[in-house]
């Protein structure tokens, strides 16, 4: 009995992260087709084929699910992986030649903002309405700002800000630049390509860098 007992727990495991995934991927689609406001716990349930109590026992409410959306469309899974182990980032720190790591950079946040537009939409939207939207919003700001400085860290390293251009002048300017409003604007608005856009952004990084 005792040797079964792991594989059982292994089996719970699974198909508890499993049913997380589903509920999250469900309120992420009805997050981004009616908005956070009409979206209910029930809807949810229904979309990803459970009840509403097993939603609140997967997740949570709709902050939880909210935040949880977002953190997935960020990183593209729901591996406990953080983003600064991610092999985009791990490629980063690994270049030494600055305008490589420039354009892995812009590549980089392109990438994310593909995934993370529409949630990102729906986030800065409830923001203005739901205190608990609003406090995500601004912890996904601080934690954007922290992989700028960290970013620009490693610039800085290897050379890569030119005389006169100070890290914090840097960083504030990669943070401005990695705002998911500048992708939804030029792509999804305006129609951009995600490769125009990100020869755009790579050139505007390297301005800001002094390049």
């Amino acid at each position: 009995m005792s040797e079964r007992r792991p594989y059982r727990s292994e089996l719970r495991t699974r198909q508890a992260r499993a049913t997380r995934r589903a509920v999250v991927e469900a309120a992420t689609g009805l997050f981004v087709a009616r908005g956070y406001a009409d979206t209910t716990l029930d809807a949810v349930a229904a979309a990803a084929g459970v009840s509403r109590r097993t939603v609140v026992n997967a997740v949570g409410g709709k902050a939880a699910l909210l935040s949880l959306a977002w953190d997935f469309s960020l990183v593209g899974d729901d591996e406990p992986v953080p983003m600064a182990d991610r092999p985009a980032v791990l490629a980063i720190r690994a270049s030494t030649d600055p305008d490589e790591s420039v354009r892995l950079w812009a590549e980089m946040a392109v990438e994310v903002e593909e995934r993370a537009a529409p949630i990102g939409r729906v986030l800065e939207a409830a923001a203005d309405v739901d205190a608990d939207a609003a406090a995500l919003l601004t912890k996904a700001a601080t934690e954007r700002l922290e992989g700028a400085r960290a970013f620009t860290a490693h610039l800085a390293a290897i050379g890569g800000l030119a005389p006169g251009v100070t890290a914090e002048r840097a960083a504030d300017a990669f943070w401005a630049l990695n705002d998911g409003t500048l992708y939804r604007r030029l792509v999804l608005d305006r129609g951009w390509s995600a490769a125009a856009f990100t020869a755009w952004l790579t050139a505007q990084a390297r301005a800001c860098a002094g390049r």
